[in-house]
């Protein structure tokens, strides 16, 4: 008999071990929970400039993404707001001399995003530089009188008049426009001036030295070129070529020595590396990368410089971040700050050594956080959710557990707030996108793992690091080359199975969620492993590789980092490791939502899921589309509907009466007066 007809039958004893707590984490409270994006460290230390998230007010203001809010805070951790209400700040950076901070936004009125600065005394913004197009963004000249910046190519006129006249047709992979980079003064006292550069600009850093920039190019403004082609050029601030780098594969973040003598360049290892994460250094003329920590069983993500010999780093280590320091010519690493406590994920250093640093734990989203030179401790300054000093949290710990082929792993086990003496409970395993990516031992709480919310009504949440994760080197994130969903799925299973040997998990009451490759597994935890999972949320997930490789929009970093075949090189991998093949076998009642908008899996990919199971006849299957939306979710309501949904199929699956799904309508609850779209 199949689990969820069991369901029916066994309501009542399956309740038992799940009561909701009271105290505990509401959706609702998530819905309107902020974080801090970004900080920067102004230049004497004293102060840092931080970038808000503060979700909108559902049902109340018009449906949107976040709001991106502009504050300072001091040292002492006394914080102003520069820039807020309905606003979307972005690239906060301090003018050199420390007046000013420096921003982009599309203020009221205006036709494009521009360069704004505001005075760190208090003021109006005034506009530093504005282009006919939005500006993408951009990077201050050493004595702030110039900027370079970033933005596409502004279409023609004559293209324009075409299209308002009706041909708005697009020509696949052809039709794009480059972004550009331009260099104008300060305040915008003289015409911008344009850089000729083959290909489409990503990124771009001016020496300290000011004689040279520092741009990322590629081929074109494709997302694929964006990922496995984009290099790095030096250019003369008047666009003369001055020497290239030969780094392979994917880049994360660049910085120059403040002597200008060297780059540092956070880059893959090869071009078969899934994600960006050796520490690299090269010269002011380019030429090789040399890599300062080879052996380095982690990813680093973040680089900056304490002086002209001597780079500070945030390294992703399993669970936990680390800051170091290492020489610019190599050798030992002093550590700062251990992998233990927050987990950070940003960095910003002062010419003095002050660092600041953006973190969580399991108690907070992400804060601001300040290091003093010299201190080996960092100071928490901001509170974003007092509130949240009032919600009873589950307790969090990381999990360590062995693989069937006897590969170590480890993962984040979120308790539920009340256990019933020994009783078993509910289980719902969360897994990560990518696969190049990984869970860390901070705030795990979102619209899409909702896990304080599930812990305050009875359910633990596992979230796994399985092998091709990130945060244990490259071998490590290599794992599933042409191998996906092979033992990486089923070090899902073994975690599982090492919680109920523990007694914590019910076997019969698992349910398994994740979006992207997390909806991947989802999907093939709903089918291949059918008989394990009593219920799957599967979200902007891949059902069939093949047509995942020729309709996406990373053809290539799909090749280079995940397959390492193509469709008709190995058309059996293809098919024996795509979901819909073992469509048949599923018993698993199947939630499946997706963005109508989605260019990384597009939303064929769940059609063609839902179509395979409703046909298949086995189980309940349900198919939830968001109109305008991506690859995961940006607006509030969809996120909260998103939500919603996922933890009623989980309740109604888990410890619910079961059977059929629940109706697919949703009480959303919302003000009773929603203020008119505006």
């Amino acid at each position: 008999m199949p689990r969820w007809i069991m369901g029916i039958v066994c309501a009542l004893l399956l309740a038992t071990g799940a009561s909701a707590a009271p105290g505990g984490m509401t959706l609702e409270q998530i819905a309107q929970t902020r974080a801090v994006t970004q900080a920067q460290i102004s230049p004497d230390g004293r102060s840092i400039a931080y970038l808000l998230s503060v979700p909108r007010t559902l049902g109340v203001d018009p449906d949107g993404p976040a709001r991106s809010e502009l504050h300072v805070v001091d040292g002492a951790g006394t914080t102003r707001a520069f820039i807020t209400g309905k606003v979307d700040i972005a690239s906060p950076r301090w003018l050199p001399d420390g007046r000013s901070i420096a921003y982009l936004a599309k203020r009221e009125g205006d036709d494009t995003r521009r360069l704004y600065t505001i005075p760190l005394q208090g003021g109006e913004s005034t506009v530093a530089a504005q282009l006919r197009a939005d500006i993408t963004a951009f990077d201050l000249s050493p004595d702030g009188r110039q900027v370079a910046v970033l933005a596409v190519q502004r279409e023609s006129d004559a293209r324009k008049a075409l299209r308002d006249k009706g041909f708005s047709q697009k020509v696949y992979e052809e039709d794009w426009r480059p972004v550009e980079l331009w260099i104008t003064d300060i305040g915008g006292t003289g015409e911008p001036r344009r850089i000729e550069i083959d290909g489409s600009v990503q990124s771009v850093r001016w020496s300290p030295a000011g004689d040279r920039l520092a741009v990322v190019v590629t081929p074109r403004q494709l997302t694929d070129d964006t990922m496995v082609d984009a290099r790095v050029r030096m250019l003369s601030v008047q666009g003369r070529e001055l020497g290239r780098v030969d780094n392979p594969g994917k880049l994360g973040e660049m910085a120059w020595s403040p002597d200008g003598a060297h780059l540092a360049i956070v880059s893959a290892a090869d071009e078969n590396d899934p994600r960006e994460g050796r520490l690299t250094v090269v010269g002011r003329d380019g030429g090789a990368p040399r890599d300062l920590l080879p052996g380095l069983e982690g990813h680093v993500w973040n680089v900056a410089w304490r002086d002209a010999s001597t780079l500070v780093f945030l390294s992703q280590e399993g669970v936990q971040s680390r800051l170091a320091e290492i020489a610019v010519t190599g050798g030992e690493q002093r550590t700062l700050l251990p992998a233990a406590g927050p987990v950070h994920m940003g960095l910003s250093v002062a010419p003095g050594g002050a660092i600041a640093l953006v973190g969580s734990t399991p108690a907070h989203p992400s804060e601001v956080f300040h290091l003093a030179s010299g201190a080996n401790e960092a100071r928490r300054l901001t509170d974003s959710n007092p509130w949240l000093a009032d919600v009873r949290l589950a307790r969090q710990e990381i999990v360590r557990y062995t693989a069937r082929d006897g590969l170590e792993l480890e993962g984040l086990l979120v308790h539920p707030i009340e256990r019933r003496g020994n009783a078993r409970v509910p289980l719902v395993l969360v897994v990560h996108g990518g696969p190049e990516a990984h869970f860390s031992n901070a705030w795990l709480n979102s619209y899409a793992q909702p896990a304080q919310v599930l812990a305050a009504r009875g359910f633990a949440s596992f979230f796994p690091n399985y092998r091709s994760s990130t945060g244990r080197g490259v071998a490590f994130s290599k794992l599933g080359h042409g191998r996906p969903g092979m033992e990486e799925f089923d070090d899902l299973v073994d975690g599982v199975d090492h919680l109920i040997e523990t007694g914590l998990v019910d076997r019969d009451r698992v349910g398994i969620t994740g979006g992207s490759y997390g909806g991947y597994a989802s999907a093939w935890g709903a089918t291949y492993y059918s008989e394990r999972f009593a219920a799957s949320v599967m979200f902007v997930g891949i059902s069939d590789q093949a047509s995942l490789v020729t309709t996406g929009d990373i053809p290539y970093e799909q090749y280079h980092v995940h397959m390492r075949a193509w469709p008709w090189e190995q058309p059996d991998m293809y098919r024996q490791q795509s979901p819909i093949t073992h469509a048949q076998k599923s018993r698993t009642p199947t939630l499946i939502l997706h963005g109508e908008a989605d260019p990384r899996v597009p939303v064929m990919q769940s059609y063609m899921m839902y179509r395979y199971l409703k046909l298949a006849g086995q189980a309940p299957v349900r198919l939830v589309l968001y109109p305008g939306e991506g690859h995961g979710n940006t607006r509030g309501a969809s996120r909260y509907d998103y939500s919603l949904r996922l933890t009623q199929w989980m309740e109604h699956y888990l410890t619910g009466r079961g059977g059929e799904p629940p109706a697919y309508e949703i009480d959303y609850a919302l003000p009773a007066q929603a203020a008119p779209a505006r």
